[in-house]
């Protein structure tokens, strides 16, 4: 009973420091590529064209705002993705446009470390980490943390999945990619 409490409590926690309601950030494509994710700061340049071309946040629900194109989804694309979109939105009022995206910022890439560790709080990265980095972000483990019971908590659309992470098996390499490399938005629960 207890230990259902407690995992209710993390839960929670974990939804309360991500933000209900909010769109997680995109994880990076298959292919390697970068994926735009929530406030992100991105350059969008229309050739030719001072009136349109602009810097720009991605919004929490994942979208930018731009002249005559209104609100466009630019989270979950990728920059050459979204370059793509654009260039096909703006032939309605350009001929022939030529568009670029720049991710000028990368702020998507946040993390939160919780429970047992030395200074508990959201970490942003600017690219991939893993849990030995989250850890090392928060000061390390205090002296009362259980290490082979952490827990990854990744939002998956109305979901949270539950990834056990043993600290021992990590540094011993005797671990898989998934409770290894970190997400945007992942939370890491130290007991």
């Amino acid at each position: 009973m207890t230990t259902t409490r407690w995992a209710s409590a993390v839960v929670a926690a974990a939804a309360l420091m991500l933000g209900a309601g909010r769109a997680p950030a995109a994880p990076p494509a298959a292919n390697g590529s970068y994926v735009i994710g929530p406030e992100d700061v991105l350059d969008i340049t229309v050739w030719n064209n001072t009136g349109i071309s602009r810097t720009v946040p991605v919004r929490p629900d994942g979208k930018i705002s731009l002249p005559l194109l209104d609100d466009v989804q630019a989270g979950g694309l990728s920059p050459r993705q979204l370059k793509d979109d654009l260039t096909r939105r703006l032939v309605k009022y350009i001929a022939s446009p030529e568009v670029s995206v720049i991710v000028r910022e990368v702020r998507s890439f946040r993390v939160a470390v919780i429970g047992e560790v030395n200074k508990p709080g959201r970490y942003d990265l600017r690219s991939r980490a893993s849990v030995l980095d989250a850890i090392a972000l928060a000061g390390g483990f205090s002296p009362f943390a259980i290490r082979s019971k952490m827990v990854i908590l990744r939002v998956e659309g109305s979901t949270v999945k539950r990834i056990p992470c043993n600290y021992n098996k990590v540094v011993a390499a005797e671990v898989e990619p998934e409770s290894f490399f970190l997400q945007p938005g992942d939370t890491l629960v130290v007991p």
